[in-house]
């Protein structure tokens, strides 16, 4: 998965700056260090992206544990009274 997530992202900052060039109506590899750059970057921010999702997962699970455990103490204890 990180592999995939990389290659997006530096896909999408090769293409952003194609993009940005082809509006401008310049040639489409005019500063090619550009285009390393924002590969680089759309790298870093896809992956980021995937680990930030990743870990916004367990929190849910962590927190729907947390309640879960919360009702059964609540509606499972309090029959023994």
């Amino acid at each position: 998965m990180p592999a995939t997530a990389t290659v997006i992202g530096a896909l999408l900052g090769l293409s952003t700056q194609m993009y940005s060039n082809a509006l401008r109506k310049l040639p489409y590899m005019r500063h090619p260090w550009e285009h390393v750059l924002g590969m680089g970057l759309g790298a870093i921010f896809v992956t980021q992206l995937v680990k930030y999702d990743e870990k916004l997962k367990e929190d849910l699970d962590k927190m729907l544990d947390k309640a879960k455990a919360a009702n059964e103490r609540r509606y499972f204890d309090d029959e023994d009274d």
